[in-house]
């Protein structure tokens, strides 16, 4: 399964791909803006996404709705230091489909992406 991290901090975006433990991630891309996560999402159909909100070019609010156009079934997860709460819900508004709070640990971030998956498994069956 591949991994779209979208942060604009290329040492977040590392943090990231280094503290996920998950089987199922095979494959790790990165964008550092919305505009260059749509580009990159459209090419390559990523399963999971971890997505910044505050960025340069496109935040991340409106990549989560551009992304769940293209695909529905995307799985996001909103990862943010952001305490403003509006913001959070309008990314969950546009299709995203859980949030973690920057700082976060490494099994902070699996247990989130575990909690999408196994979601996702029991809205198919």
């Amino acid at each position: 399964m591949k991994m779209l991290i979208v942060d604009d901090s290329t040492v977040m975006q590392r943090k990231i791909q280094r503290s996920i433990t998950l089987e199922q991630v095979t494959d790790f891309l990165t964008a550092s803006n919305g505009m260059e996560a749509v580009e990159i999402f459209r090419q390559e159909l990523p399963e999971l996404v971890t997505m910044d909100l505050t960025m340069p070019e496109m935040d991340g609010v409106e990549c989560v709705k551009h992304l769940v156009e293209i695909k529905p079934d995307v799985l996001i997860l909103v990862i943010s230091s952001l305490s403003d709460k509006a913001t959070t819900i309008q990314a969950m508004k546009n299709g995203a489909k859980g949030f973690l709070t920057k700082p976060f640990d490494d099994e902070q971030i699996n247990t989130a992406l575990e909690e999408l998956l196994e979601e996702a498994q029991s809205d198919a069956s």
